[in-house]
């Protein structure tokens, strides 16, 4: 029997996890990255160096590869489209075209009745202004494409800002949503087969600072039935984008209790990567599962809790990571490194999860390692 080669748009981090996923499921993988030595092309049985937009390194990769799926939203979706009618490739182009766009994906959401945040089109300056009166201040200037971990979010706090936050997004593309004032920010990842079978994770809460992901626990502390209301507007979510793989739903709670979704991922996510230890199936094994045509596994948690802390870059320069010898006596503990050669100021280079009983017993513990780890 021929070993089934996955192709992966995209050599960064999770890149790097889909692939070793995909080799302890017996695929031969290669990644498209146009840096020698990416962190997935580390892992890979190969890499093919070239952009992720360049329509004859896509298809080399296709040429190759029995199947072909993403890491980054960034990517030729048009390309994707044409070799898509001859080969599979998941999630479908098509869903990926609704989702990069941030605007679009608002309306696809709001016209299959899933709350939101109200949102509108901003063309210029006056739009803005229009905007702050009807939305009032503040609210969220945000670019519509290639814009992930916060950078392309402008908070705009009063109408002296908004010439400083247009400034920002020169040449690009923008739209507005209405500040959501939430007590906690919610995900949850879910897995959708070629047949519509979808396995879905507990929620859990993100803790960002500077718009980017810190910490994640596992599972939130909210009532069951917003755990419900969340987990079933998840599954509304792919049921109505009808693509197959892994995809992330991030949500906001707000006072009232109310759950509004905020962003969808198309992919595997941050706010998963705890379930490579505390979960049967990991994100990571579940899409490749999907993507290559196997059925789903049974997601079952196999810890009472667990807590991510992503281990971020607070410098800039040559990566050299150190590993305190204290931290490897602490039992429950694993570290994720990505093999970043470059480090920078709140670059993700790589994170690391602990169990333990309750969230807060587990947080504390992953709080105590991050210390001994420096890179």
């Amino acid at each position: 029997m021929k070993q089934k080669t996955i192709g992966i748009v995209g050599g960064g981090q999770l890149g790097r996890m889909l692939a070793q996923a995909g080799q302890r499921l017996g695929f031969k993988v290669v990644v498209l990255d146009p840096t020698p030595n990416s962190p997935a092309g580390q892992v890979a049985d190969k890499q093919i160096i070239g952009s992720f937009k360049d329509e004859k390194k896509i298809l080399e990769l296709a040429k190759i590869s029995d199947c072909l799926t993403f890491e980054i939203e960034g990517v030729n979706d048009a390309i994707l489209e044409k070799i898509a009618k001859k080969k599979s490739v998941h999630p479908d182009p098509k869903v990926l075209g609704i989702i990069k766009d941030k605007y679009v994906q608002k309306v696809f959401l709001k016209k299959h009745k899933i709350p939101v945040a109200r949102f509108v089109s901003i063309s210029d300056e006056k739009d803005c202004i229009k905007t702050g009166k009807i939305f009032k201040y503040p609210f969220l200037l945000k670019a519509r494409m290639d814009a992930y971990d916060g950078r392309g979010n402008y908070v705009v706090k009063n109408e002296k800002e908004i010439k400083k936050a247009l400034a920002k997004f020169v040449g690009r593309v923008l739209y507005a949503e209405k500040f959501v004032p939430f007590v906690k920010e919610l995900a949850i990842v879910s897995a959708r087969d070629i047949f519509g079978n979808i396995e879905s994770y507990e929620v859990v809460e993100t803790v960002h600072k500077n718009n980017i992901c810190h910490i994640v626990r596992h599972p939130a502390d909210i009532p069951d039935k917003t755990k419900q209301k969340a987990k079933k507007m998840a599954q509304k979510v792919l049921q109505a984008l009808g693509g197959v793989g892994v995809f992330a739903v991030e949500m906001f709670l707000t006072k009232k209790g109310e759950v509004l979704v905020n962003e969808i991922a198309p992919r595997v996510h941050n706010s998963g990567h705890h379930t490579i230890e505390s979960y049967s199936a990991s994100q990571f094994e579940q899409h490749m599962r999907a993507i290559a045509s196997m059925p789903l596994a049974k997601a079952e948690s196999k810890a009472k809790a667990s807590v991510m802390i992503n281990i971020l870059g607070d410098r800039e320069g040559k990566a050299e990571y150190r590993l305190n010898k204290d931290a490897e006596k602490l039992h429950n503990t694993h570290i994720h490194i990505y093999g970043k050669m470059e480090t920078r100021k709140e670059r993700k280079m790589g994170h690391l999860t602990v169990l333990g009983n309750t969230v807060k017993e587990a947080e504390f513990k992953a709080k105590k390692v991050r210390k001994y780890i420096s890179i």
